[in-house]
């Protein structure tokens, strides 16, 4: 159980580096990427793509989290 959650862990972090690093400043976002124009949403992101980006990294985070509490606790021993 604890190498599956490990190894479930380390994809959990690769994924969020990358969608962190797809993250960018103002202009610069992946909708800048694609020209889209930069209005504020209600997660600050412009175009449907970046909020799209901002709730998938927010997901990923709390499955990182808990994920992390769930190892620590060690429920199976």
């Amino acid at each position: 159980m604890e190498t599956i959650l490990s190894v479930l862990q380390i994809i959990i972090a690769v994924v969020l580096i990358f969608l962190v690093l797809m993250h960018s400043g103002k202009d610069s976002g992946l909708s800048g990427a694609f020209g889209v124009g930069s209005g504020t949403g209600p997660l600050g992101g412009g175009s449907l793509v970046e909020r799209n980006l901002n709730r998938w990294t927010i997901f990923f985070a709390i499955l990182f989290v808990l994920n992390t509490i769930v190892l620590l606790k060690r429920p199976w021993a």
